[in-house]
């Protein structure tokens, strides 16, 4: 947590044991929310005697030294950046892109710019400015960071409001194709159960017996991959009755078949995977993210109200990774 960004260092001793750090710290630094130094230690913003504190339940003792440090905050309005967009299909009020990998969607602590929203702007012009929001123009709904696939962007407030609701109302055909350890059992059914922070690791979402929110996939088997005794792996479909961060990724490892490549929900190398992937593992190693694609787009379109419908197919590393695959 070196102050190598502009902003400000706080340092506070816990006086008294037992209190919660980020209680503690609000009362030590009157001038910022709770909220906000909650979201900082999550972020991995403070540090104790040295040590990086991500959980804001943390119970302080007494004598401990903290290191808090706060960047400026970021520019309110998100500024025009010319980049290459795979557009799908777009029209006077919205525009469908096929999202790269690695790509943010709009700009957030840690991604200030370089984001889809960034380009967007400079494609659509001054007229997407403001539309659903200063930070957030147009977007109304994402996909992560590292998954691939089909995104809608509002360019008039008419087609963000009524794009929105459709997603309120869970009404947006959503589907996914994942590359998945092992093969699902049943190969269709759905997987249910609530999906908020991760007790034991607040970066993390989990499937919780308490509280978070209710989430619902549907999901098939499209195709196996090695042995016909012991497949190692799977393309799978995934349908989202509700929109949930990360949820494919939580509901899949929830299952026991964590999306390939994702090293956060245990899709990662092991070395019985490795063995068993052969030749795909190198592929693996180098693929850099979860092997996941928004693969499907459906809604009423705003202005025509007519039922629209997008398909993208599975981009170069994930084809690649599954002709690998299937030669096991």
């Amino acid at each position: 947590m070196e102050k190598s960004e502009p902003g400000t260092r706080h340092a506070v001793m816990a006086n008294t044991a037992g209190a919660r750090l980020d209680r503690l710290l609000a009362d030590a630094l009157s001038a910022y929310s709770r909220s906000r130094l909650k979201a900082l230690i999550e972020a991995g913003q403070v540090r104790a005697d040295g040590e990086v504190i991500t959980d804001p339940s943390y119970r302080v003792k007494q004598g401990q030294n903290f290191d808090i440090f706060i960047p400026d905050p970021a520019p309110a309005t998100p500024v025009p950046q010319a980049m290459a967009l795979d557009i799908v299909y777009e029209d006077t009020e919205l525009i469908i892109i096929n999202k790269p990998p690695g790509l943010v969607v709009h700009p957030a602590p840690g991604n200030p710019d370089g984001t889809l929203v960034n380009a967007l702007l400079a494609h659509c012009g001054a007229g997407l400015a403001g539309i659903g929001g200063v930070r957030r123009p147009g977007i109304v709904h994402r996909i992560d960071k590292d998954t691939s696939g089909l995104i809608v962007v509002a360019k008039t407030g008419a087609a963000h409001a009524a794009l929105s609701e459709q997603f309120a109302q869970h009404t947006i055909e959503r589907a996914y194709l994942a590359l998945v350890w092992g093969v699902p059992s049943p190969r269709r059914g759905e997987i249910e159960g609530n999906i908020g922070r991760s007790s034991r690791d607040r970066k993390k979402m989990a499937v919780r017996r308490t509280g978070g929110k209710t989430a619902l996939t549907y999901y098939r088997v499209r195709q196996t991959f090695g042995p016909t005794s012991k497949p190692i792996a799977s393309l799978v479909e995934c349908r989202l009755a509700t929109g949930r961060t990360h949820q494919i990724r939580v509901h899949m490892a929830h299952k026991g078949h964590p999306v390939i490549g994702d090293a956060v929900y245990g899709g990662g190398l092991t070395p019985t995977r490795r063995r068993a992937a052969g030749a795909a593992a190198g592929l693996i190693e180098t693929l850099g993210r979860q092997a996941l694609h928004a693969a499907t787009l459906g809604f009423i379109h705003p202005t025509s109200t007519e039922a629209v419908k997008f398909d993208i197919n599975l981009p170069c590393d994930l084809s690649e990774l599954a002709d690998s695959l299937e030669v096991l």
